[in-house]
C-alpha cells in the first residue's frame, strides 16, 4: 500500500461567523455562517463550500479522463444538489450530480464511462460523502 499523502488547512476567525480558509497550497476562501447565528452572508456557507469541493473533484476526474480520450470537448459543468437531515449533525442524505459536456462528436458511453469510474473510484471527496448520503448522476450532452 503506498504511502498516505497529507493535506494541510487552518481556518481563521474574522468576526462574527465570518471566518478565512488557507489551505496547504495558500490559496484561500471566506466562508460566512447564516443570520441566525451571526453570519452576514458575505460569503458562501461551509456545506456549500464542502459540497463546492465535491463538484471540484469530480469534475477535475472527469475532464483529465475525457482529455484523455480525446473526446472534443468545450465545456463541463458539474451541478449538485444536496438534501441534508433534519436533526444534527445535519449531514447530506443525499446528492444528485448533473454532469453537462459540451462539445463536438461527443461518445456518450466514454463521457458516462469517465463520470462512473470518478464516482466509483478516483474521486476522494464522494467516497467521504457517500458514507452518509445516496450518491446519484445525470449525463448531459450538448452539441455544438
Amino acid at each position: 500500500m503506498p504511502p498516505s499523502a497529507s493535506t494541510t488547512a487552518k481556518v481563521s476567525w474574522v468576526d462574527g461567523a465570518l471566518f478565512v480558509a488557507e489551505g496547504g497550497s495558500g490559496h484561500t476562501i471566506t466562508m460566512d455562517g447564516a443570520p441566525d447565528i451571526g453570519g452576514r452572508n458575505l460569503a458562501s456557507r461551509p456545506m456549500e463550500v464542502l459540497l463546492m469541493g465535491m463538484g471540484g473533484c469530480t469534475a477535475i476526474d472527469v475532464v483529465a479522463m475525457l482529455r484523455k480520450q480525446r473526446q472534443d470537448i468545450e465545456g463541463v459543468e458539474v451541478s449538485l444538489v444536496a438534501e441534508r437531515a433534519g436533526d444534527h449533525p445535519k449531514v447530506f442524505t443525499s446528492v444528485k450530480l448533473v454532469y453537462t459536456v459540451r462539445g463536438r462528436r461527443l461518445n456518450r458511453s466514454l463521457i458516462e464511462r469517465a463520470v462512473s469510474l470518478s464516482d466509483e473510484k478516483y474521486c476522494s471527496a464522494t467516497a467521504m460523502v457517500r458514507k452518509s448520503a445516496e450518491i446519484t448522476h445525470e449525463v448531459v450532452l450538448v452539441e455544438i
